[in-house]
């Protein structure tokens, strides 16, 4: 891998669909190993655009404008980092042999619909998952809980993330709100949802699973110490590395990360998501990039997720290690404003170990993520209970 110098006709070019609070981590790692960045989003001044050498305001939906982009930058690469994208539009681009789309067109396009990899996961690797079925009307999704996926029951839009459109149901009262929700709160309206049945675990993890390329250039599958987090309403509001399993339980869950990962293919990290109870493993999700849960590795691994992303997508190789226990708590808006202030930051940081991101998002809403506060430990309980400290001390006014 050669990596040229930035703002030069040399530049090593990544372009980012999607800058959020991750993407933004991502662009900071890549411009540490002098790559030049392209941050694309559909609202101005997002948090990636913030650290990029250059940021464009999109609709990514939309081929057009999409290609025009695409053509005035001219990218070597496009790191996706959200799901509404116009995935045809990236495969014509990639077909092109000019651009390589990460990790794959064919990872993109089955992630960004909850459809698309389940059905790899159950029907063509025959990997365990809950009992599922896909709706399309409010009709068939009564007839699918009732004939036989039961309650409680999970109901999701095929397209979106972080929990939006969400719903957990226990009872045929609650099935049109669930429809109505999941139709009108995910990124795209595809006109279909999924019913996933309630599975008996003990707890769920993220394995951060990357595809790179070793010293002598052969792609590895690497794994980073599981992560457990915990969820409100779909979204997570706090995470700590590591998180127990027993020997056979996190074998499962690495065999079951490689096998979604190989088929998906191409460079990278990925965030798998499973579910556990005792020594069985069921796989739930996964997203070709990194995972909001992750962002305790910022504080809990010698490379972040968003480092070890960066070096597998140019080629190089990683280094998964972690160097000690670590948790994640978010720091939420709390007010409707686009005048944020953050107040007591100096108290949070006081807490042993502990440290903080903002994310500089424009516009807050009481239950958007502003922040995350991260904290180490001698064990998972103290940077838990240091990371949930350090959150709680962080204030914010309009």
């Amino acid at each position: 891998m050669r990596i040229g110098t930035p703002l030069s006709p040399v530049a090593t070019r990544v372009m980012l669909l999607g800058s959020g609070e991750l993407g933004k981590e991502v662009i900071i790692a890549l411009q540490r190993l002098g790559v030049e960045v392209i941050a694309v989003d559909r609202y101005a001044n997002a948090p990636g655009h913030q650290v990029a050498h250059r940021a464009h305001v999109i609709d990514m939906t939309d081929a057009d404008a999409l290609r025009a982009l695409i053509a005035a930058e001219q990218p070597h690469l496009i790191v996706p980092e959200i799901e509404a994208l116009n995935t045809d539009l990236l495969a014509e681009i990639e077909a092109s042999g000019n651009t390589r789309v990460i990790p794959t067109v064919k990872a993109v396009q089955l992630t960004m619909n909850r459809e698309g990899i389940r059905r790899l996961a159950a029907e063509e690797l025959k990997l365990p998952t809950s009992p599922y079925a896909f709706a399309n009307s409010l009709q068939s999704l009564q007839q699918s809980i009732e004939g036989g996926i039961g309650y409680p029951c999970f109901i999701k839009p095929t397209m979106s993330s972080s929990g939006k459109g969400q719903s957990r149901i226990t009872g045929p009262e609650q099935i049109a709100e669930a429809w109505e929700y999941a139709a009108t709160a995910g990124r795209v309206n595809q006109g279909v949802v999924i019913v996933e049945g309630q599975i008996d675990f003990d707890y769920e993890i993220t394995l951060l699973t990357v595809r790179a390329n070793n010293a002598q250039g052969e792609v590895e599958t690497s794994f980073c110490a599981p992560i457990g987090h915990l969820q409100e309403k779909g979204d997570y509001i706090e995470s700590w590395q590591p998180q127990a399993m027993t020997p056979l339980a996190l074998e499962r869950a690495q065999q079951i990360a490689k096998a979604v990962t190989d088929s998906l293919g191409g460079l990278g990290l990925f965030g798998v998501e499973l579910f556990v109870k005792g020594n069985d493993v069921w796989f739930s999700e996964v997203s070709p990039r990194p995972h909001d849960t992750g962002m305790v590795t910022m504080a809990s691994q010698r490379f972040s997720e968003f480092d070890l992303h960066a070096r597998a997508i140019l080629g190089l190789p990683v280094n998964v290690s972690q160097s000690r226990p670590g948790a994640s708590a978010v720091i939420y808006g709390g007010v409707e404003s686009e005048q944020l202030v953050f107040e007591h930051v100096e108290q949070a940081l006081a807490v042993p170990e502990s440290d903080i991101r903002l994310f500089g998002k424009p516009e807050s809403f009481v239950r958007r993520r502003m922040g995350v506060a991260l904290a180490t430990g001698d064990n998972v309980e103290e940077a838990r209970t240091r990371a949930r400290e350090a959150a709680s001390l962080v204030k914010t006014s309009a």
